[in-house]
């Protein structure tokens, strides 16, 4: 395969980002940030001159030995963009997160090789071979956890990171699924997902990371055969296993093993989740309803089970009772993933390597673009929702979709206390003493919930409010100087502080302020953020009604565009963010548009389309030194499978675009065979 390109990035002092990391090795967390490759460069020309120290970061380098990290390092000696220095040694720097050491490999260029760990006080420890299998194990998942799925977003974040496909032959595959077995059960050690609260047996980094390579890769009969030896170990596992049996298609097999799972563990909240999941996939809410319920009681502090319920209330169509469950659900402060902290670089090196260069996926125009968007599209906190919160929103809006936002203010006045109701009753209990000691107005009586954390960004609220204040501020017009008026049926803050006008006759029960609860401040501070996305997406669907009406032209910046097509997505009107984001293409390259035009592709079912998609976002990928995205593997992997690989090749080859763009693709295709996965045989 074509290796991406080597970007540079040059320290002040040699060795400082070394130093850097030593330091930071006891605030890590988790999985630990992407490995670290420090080279010392002395000019060809001048043996006395100062040496300089130039690094970048990587995924998905075998980290199984000493041996294999110093022939990375080798790969590095020579570079066709820097032939005026040489490389005199090279460290490359490997997080063991299952022992807290940093694994480190020194070279000397010619010389030796040094391979040794660093705890988290900074000394210096020998490297056992059990130290190097944890090593590879965490290698791996994190090429996994810190791939871009394609829109681009994890590229930028971090400045000069090579990411590699760390499994590339079924060879490989044996080597990462044997380290997994041994290391299963203490992958709890690695942490989980931000949704899950305590990380155990069946919900770490290990177990995602399993379940995302069988996802991507489609290899189903490997994964099967892992869960089923470990399943014999622990009962617990059958969930995993399960996952896998449904994705596999072998949805009688899974509905086999959780019977039987649930005869043994009627309490595990993992299988009981599970079931829930497949029968709601299945249509059959009424059935799941239960199982959901008793997930909930089996594990009450995790966020997943609440949010499955209010799932399923949902599809039941029991709005009332969804928002109630979406309110009991405890909510954690997001915890992003390990990043390297870096010190200033003197100057930064971005090379673009020949067979990546393409015009048409150019994006040097975004540079400055920041500049033209608009403040109110800027503030729109939602786009900044990760963890919890972001699937709370998510499950908020799909409300929304179903029965609007009028009637889900209806719903929320029925089911929370209002700051009328609750001045009135204050104003009632002063003069009375309380007849009843309800669950209610205990909750009512009692301490404030904890302020979150600060994705919301909203000011603290008084005690005694129960709804938003902060309406007033939003009603900003979209454009400086414009005299829009807002849409009739847009609703104001007012009424988003007062819920609705009329009782609903068929939920009398909610009508009595002894029967309400209080709605959580997070909760709260949703439904005024989605009231800010509906506000500007009503205003800017009613500009563009009118310019389309005048046969103006409504003219946007790349960047806008792209915030407005997000916006859309978000609040599930999918073909008017199809038109933002192709007008943001329109302007100039976007991995984030070309994505979201990407998922319209795949629905409709265009193969020619998204194949033309998806060459343009690999070749991205490949610029910015990225040559395995799951998410894109997974796309080509579905394709073929429905269309077969000889149709899929010939309509590559057939896109006019440069041979050497369209040979990054086949790349991908290339993998697929080298799995053989359904439909690589034809």
């Amino acid at each position: 395969m074509i290796s991406p390109a080597v970007p540079e990035i040059f320290e002040d002092e040699t060795q400082s980002v070394v130093d850097t990391r030593t330091d930071t090795l006891q605030t890590l967390r988790e999985l630990g940030p992407p490995d670290l490759v420090h080279l010392v460069k002395q000019p060809t020309k001048s043996a006395t001159a100062k040496p300089a120290g130039v690094y970048h970061h990587v995924t998905g380098v075998d980290a199984s030995s000493s041996a294999s990290l110093a022939a990375y390092i080798n790969t590095l000696t020579y570079s066709p963009f820097d032939k005026s220095h040489k490389v005199i040694s090279g460290l490359y720097c490997c997080y063991n997160a299952f022992s807290r050491l940093d694994m480190r490999v020194q070279v000397q260029i010619p010389g030796t090789v040094e391979s040794y760990c660093i705890d988290e006080r900074g000394d210096k420890r020998v490297a056992s071979e059990e130290l190097w299998l944890e090593t590879y194990l965490c290698s791996v998942l994190r090429a996994y956890s810190y791939a871009d799925d394609g829109a681009g977003d994890t590229v930028k974040r971090i400045v000069g990171v090579r990411r590699f496909n760390p499994i590339t032959s079924t060879e490989a595959e044996h080597k990462f699924l044997d380290a997994a077995e041994r290391l299963f059960f203490n992958g709890w050690q690695l942490g989980s997902d931000p949704e899950i609260q305590v990380p155990n047996l069946v919900s770490n980094h290990l177990a995602t990371g399993l379940l995302q390579y069988i996802h991507t890769t489609g290899r189903y009969a490997s994964g099967i055969n892992l869960f089923e030896k470990l399943r014999t170990r622990d009962p617990e596992i059958s969930s995993l296993l399960a996952r896998v049996f449904v994705s596999a298609d072998e949805e009688v097999k899974a509905v086999q093993l959780l019977h039987e799972a649930v005869q043994d563990l009627p309490m595990d909240y993992s299988i009981l989740d599970c079931q829930a999941e497949f029968l709601r996939s299945k249509g059959r809410g009424d059935l799941a309803l239960e199982i959901a319920k008793r997930s909930v009681v089996s594990a009450p502090s995790e966020f997943g089970t609440w949010a499955r319920l209010a799932e399923i209330y949902v599809s039941l169509e029991q709005w009332d009772l969804a928002i109630l469950t979406l309110n009991s659900c405890p909510m954690f402060t997001y915890q992003d993933k390990d990043a390297p902290r870096l010190p200033e670089p003197v100057k930064i090196s971005l090379p673009v390597l020949p067979e990546s260069i393409c015009d048409e996926i150019d994006d040097a125009g975004a540079v400055g673009d920041a500049e033209l968007v608009h403040p109110t599209l800027r503030k729109l906190h939602a786009a900044g929702f990760r963890g919890t919160f972001l699937k709370a929103y998510i499950l908020l809006t799909e409300i929304t979709k179903k029965i609007g936002w009028d009637q889900l203010l209806r719903v929320r006045s029925h089911v929370f206390v209002m700051e009328e109701e609750y001045r009135h009753e204050r104003h009632v209990s002063n003069t009375q003493p309380p007849s009843s000691r309800n669950a209610s107005t205990t909750a009512l009586r009692g301490t404030p919930s904890p302020h979150t954390n600060g994705h919301g960004e909203v000011e603290e609220k008084k005690e005694e409010q129960s709804s938003t204040e902060d309406g007033e501020a939003v009603d900003e017009p979209l454009t400086p100087g414009q005299s829009l008026e807002k849409p009739g049926h847009t609703v104001t803050s007012e009424a988003v502080k007062a819920g609705g006008e009329e009782p609903d006759p068929a939920h009398t029960a909610y009508t009595q302020f002894q029967n309400k609860r209080l709605c959580e401040r997070w909760l709260d501070n949703l439904f005024m953020v989605l009231y800010e996305d509906l506000r500007v997406y009503t205003i800017w669907r009613t500009e563009m009604a009118q310019y389309r009406q005048q046969q103006l032209q409504y003219k946007k910046s790349a960047e806008e565009w792209e915030i407005l097509g997000e916006l859309a997505e978000r609040l599930h009107h999918w073909d008017e963010a199809v038109e933002a984001y192709q007008a943001c293409l329109s302007i100039r390259f976007s991995p984030k548009a070309m994505k979201g035009v990407l998922k319209l592709y795949e629905k409709s079912g265009d193969v020619r389309m998204i194949l033309g998609a998806l060459i343009r976002l690999v070749t991205w990928q490949y610029r910015w030194y990225s040559e395995f995205s799951p998410a894109l593997l997974f796309t080509i992997r579905k394709l073929i499978e429905e269309e077969g690989a000889v149709k899929v090749r010939s309509i590559i080859q057939a896109t006019s675009l440069p041979q050497h763009v369209l040979d990054l693709t086949h790349q991908y295709a290339a993998l697929c065979a080298a799995f053989r996965s359904s439909g690589s045989d034809g």
